[in-house]
C-alpha cells in the first residue's frame, strides 16, 4: 500500500488552507483537487482533506472508489496511514466517503478526532488543504477554524457573491479573522475577482465593524476562467490540469498556486 510522504524538513508542519464557499456549486471541491495538482506540481507535498463529513464529493470528482475512508478510521476499522491514499495529481488525499452523515453534526467526538487527524499529517506535508462543505454550519466553521488561512471559492452569481459574503462576515465576526483570500471561479472577463473582490471588501469595511488597530482585508487570490474545458473534466472525473493543462481555467489555477507559493515563502 503507497503511504504518505516523509516529513519535510524545510518547514515545520503543513501550511493549513481551508477551501469552502457561501453556498454549494460553485466549483469548490474542482477547485481545491486542480489547486491541490498544481501544488504538487511545483514539488509541494500535498494532502486534501475531505472535511464535507456530511456530503463528501470529492472521491466523484478525482474518479476514486476508495474501500477505506476516513469513516473507516473514526469507527477505528483502520488506521490513519491506511486510509492517506494517492490521488491523480501527484497529491494525497483522505476521503470521507459515504456512511459519514453520522458525522455531519458537530459533536465532542468529532471535534476530537478531526483535531487529532490533523495533528497527525501535518508533519508530514507541505500544504494540507481541507475541503470543506458549503455555508456557515457548525461543522463547516469548526473546520475553517482549524486553518491558518481561508479560501473562499465563489462565481459572479449573485447568489453566490450574497453567501460569501455572509460566510466571509462570520469568519472576520465569529472566528476573528482579520484576512480571508477571494478566488473568483466561472470569472466571464479579466479584471472582474479584482472588481468583485474591492465591492465585497467595501461593504465588509462597512459591516464588519473592525476593532480598534485592526482591519479587515479581503485580498483576490485569483480568477478561474469560465471555460467550456471544464466542464469536459468534470463529466469526465478528470483532473483538469492533466488533461485540459493548456486551457484558460488550468492557467488560472496554476496561478493561484504559484501566488500562494510566493505569500507563503515567509512562513516559517
Amino acid at each position: 500500500m503507497t503511504t504518505a510522504p516523509a516529513a519535510p524538513h524545510a518547514r515545520g508542519g503543513a501550511r493549513t488552507l481551508a477551501v469552502t464557499s457561501g453556498k454549494g456549486g460553485v466549483g469548490k471541491t474542482f477547485v481545491t483537487a486542480n489547486l491541490a495538482a498544481a501544488l504538487a506540481a511545483r514539488g509541494e507535498r500535498v494532502l486534501v482533506l475531505d472535511a464535507d463529513l456530511g456530503l463528501a464529493n470529492l472521491d466523484v470528482v478525482l474518479n476514486l472508489h476508495p474501500k477505506l475512508t476516513l469513516h473507516d478510521v473514526f469507527t477505528e476499522r483502520c488506521t490513519l496511514e491506511q486510509a492517506i491514499l494517492p490521488a491523480p495529481g501527484g497529491f494525497h488525499v483522505l476521503l470521507a466517503g459515504s456512511g459519514m452523515v453520522e458525522y455531519s453534526r458537530l459533536t465532542p467526538d468529532v471535534r476530537d478526532k478531526l483535531l487529532h487527524i490533523l495533528e497527525v499529517v501535518r508533519p508530514r506535508f507541505d500544504y494540507v488543504l481541507l475541503d470543506t462543505g458549503a455555508g456557515i454550519s457548525d461543522v463547516v466553521l469548526f473546520a475553517v477554524s482549524m486553518a491558518h488561512d481561508v479560501l473562499v471559492v465563489a462565481t459572479p452569481e449573485p447568489t453566490s457573491l450574497t453567501d460569501a459574503y455572509a460566510t466571509i462576515k462570520v469568519l472576520a465576526t465569529q472566528q476573528e479573522r482579520r484576512q480571508v483570500r477571494l478566488i473568483l471561479n466561472q470569472a466571464n472577463r479579466p479584471g472582474e475577482g479584482k472588481l468583485i473582490c474591492g465591492q465585497l471588501q467595501q461593504v465588509l469595511q462597512r459591516f464588519v465593524g473592525p476593532t480598534p488597530g485592526q482591519t479587515f482585508k479581503l485580498e483576490l487570490l485569483g480568477e478561474v476562467k469560465n471555460d467550456p474545458m471544464v466542464r469536459q473534466a468534470v463529466l469526465k472525473r478528470q483532473l483538469l490540469l492533466e488533461h485540459y493543462p493548456g486551457c484558460d481555467a488550468a492557467q488560472g489555477i496554476r496561478g493561484l498556486a504559484a501566488k500562494l507559493l510566493e505569500q507563503s515563502a515567509g512562513h516559517p
